[in-house]
């Protein structure tokens, strides 16, 4: 059964983003209250974090689908429909990110390190927060938009200060496993290391970690063996060390010789031709082992090699050999800059000025934007009035007077947005929104008019007034009749 895996493949897919909601405000003698439907709530993001408790992408293997929740949709009420939760799948410590074409998204070094796979799509706002005064009773929402899908690659890369390079059966695995307190398979035949082991190695006061790397061949490189699968582990390290095997039975085969092939596929792989070297003759122990280390040494030497005599059986120059890879790897560390605290950066796509682009193909025109795009994502087309707030964005983004300019007529067709979720329509100018009870473009003219109650009252104040007012004149002309007449009696009886 396989335990470890240092390559997948794996399909990730956001969460969507929940729909706005249409509603209106209804209560017992206020019918129409105004609009109060809720915002959609916002997808689920899938993030990639480092654990440094993991060690394998061995999960990602078997089941290398992964997709983050959904947000909610808004409700009435101006109710916010809920988030959709964040997937954070862990990954080990060195994980390199890849898109299909091999171009590298994210590098994850250091426990915490994230990176978002998959950003989740936006809740659609509702009709409460479409309202403007222009648009006092919106009767449509927005939609939400879908969540970012797409394959990646994951790779891992062992974060190791010193690689054991060899032959196979060389005898890095008992190197390892009498250096640190690592425990990996060792067997007499060759390829017996499968997997890269990791092992912690103390030497004075440096603390480093070794890494043995399954056995190289010739044509490693070009992926003969198990080479080309595993030579990714060894970027990463500070020191490279060469285990040459002094008690080889094989023919044509000498320390000399395989140092040549293992620099050889070394130099083909590419990227690891500063990193210091340091030779181990192994198995000096066995008979004629001894030998063949002083036959080569002076050889190893003259080329600029330190050379150590070790065995891992008897343990003779173990204890050399671990203080020279310390030293290598503290000038390594030392040298190395000094790490800021991470720092979140916002890197803002630009775009230009217009925010899309219209080209001609085939016959149609072709309309590609962010702004155009994701306001096609979020339009629902069954909703006259909805299209029509679409148009009126079109509108006033310039779209409709650019069309006109690249020789547009009314009913040529207009594509909006990639080929594999693209809106084809026949374009007419100026587009009617086509809810006429509705007078101008999401407006109610419910909401200008009086409730038929208060008209009644009204009718009947404005009776009222009238008749009151007819009294009173009628009154004011009685007593200017009165004395009028009061002024004649008075003139007779003088």
């Amino acid at each position: 059964m396989t335990t470890f895996v240092d390559r997948v493949e794996l399909h990730v897919a956001a969460g969507n983003g929940g729909h706005g909601c249409a509603s209106v405000h209804r209560e017992k003698f206020k019918p129409l209250g105004g609009p109060d439907g809720g915002n959609g709530g916002e997808g689920g993001s899938v993030i990639l974090t480092v654990d440094s408790q993991v060690t394998t992408l061995l999960e990602y293997h078997h089941s290398p689908k992964r997709k983050a929740t959904n947000g909610k949709p808004g409700a009435g009420g101006h109710r916010t429909g809920a988030d959709g939760g964040d997937l954070v799948l862990l990954v080990p410590d060195g994980t390199v990110v890849l898109d299909r074409k091999g171009n590298v998204l994210a590098d994850l070094v250091g426990h915490g390190t994230s990176f978002v796979a998959a950003q989740g799509g936006r809740g659609g706002l509702g009709n409460a927060a479409l309202a403007s005064a222009r648009r006092k009773a919106p009767g449509f929402a927005l939609l939400g938009e879908p969540g970012e899908a797409g394959d990646i690659v994951m790779e891992l890369k062992s974060v190791a200060d010193v690689a054991l390079v060899g032959y196979p059966s060389a005898g890095k695995s008992s190197l390892i496993s009498v250096l640190s307190a690592a425990k990996p398979k060792i067997a007499d035949y060759p390829f017996t290391t499968l997997i890269p082991n990791l092992g912690v190695v103390t030497a004075g006061d440096t603390v480093y970690t070794i890494a043995d790397v399954p056995g190289l061949i010739p044509g490693a490189s070009q992926g003969r063996g198990l080479g080309l699968e595993f030579l990714r582990h060894v970027e990463r390290c500070s020191v490279l060390v060469h285990v040459l095997d002094c008690a080889t039975l094989e023919p044509g085969r000498d320390p000399l010789t395989d140092l040549e092939t293992i620099e050889a596929e070394l130099a083909e792989y590419g990227g690891l031709e500063d990193r210091p070297r340091l030779v181990a003759l192994n198995k000096v122990d066995v008979p004629d082992g001894q030998d063949i280390a002083d036959l080569t040494r002076a050889s190893l030497e003259e080329r600029g090699y330190r050379v150590f005599e070790v065995s891992a059986a008897s343990r003779k120059g173990l204890r050399e050999l671990s203080f020279a890879m310390a030293g290598i790897v503290a000038e390594a560390r030392a040298a190395k800059p000094v790490e800021e605290s991470t720092r979140i950066v916002l890197r803002p796509k630009a775009v230009d000025d217009a925010g899309f682009t219209i080209t001609e193909e085939d016959g149609a025109y072709r309309i590609r934007g962010v702004k155009p795009e994701r306001w096609v994502r979020q339009t629902d087309f069954s909703n006259d009035e909805a299209v029509g707030y679409l148009a009126d964005r079109l509108a006033r983004l310039g779209v409709e007077e650019k069309l006109w300019k690249v020789g547009a007529h009314e009913g040529d067709t207009v594509i909006i947005g990639p080929d594999e979720n693209a809106v084809v329509f026949d374009w007419e100018p100026t587009m009617a929104a086509g809810a006429e009870m509705l007078g101008r473009r999401g407006e109610d003219h419910r909401m200008e008019t009086q409730r038929p109650a208060v008209d009644r009252r009204r009718e009947k104040q404005k009776g009222r007034d009238a008749a009151e007012a007819e009294f009173l004149a009628f009154e004011a002309l009685s007593s200017g009749r009165q004395a009028a007449i009061e002024g004649d009696d008075e003139d007779e009886d003088h």
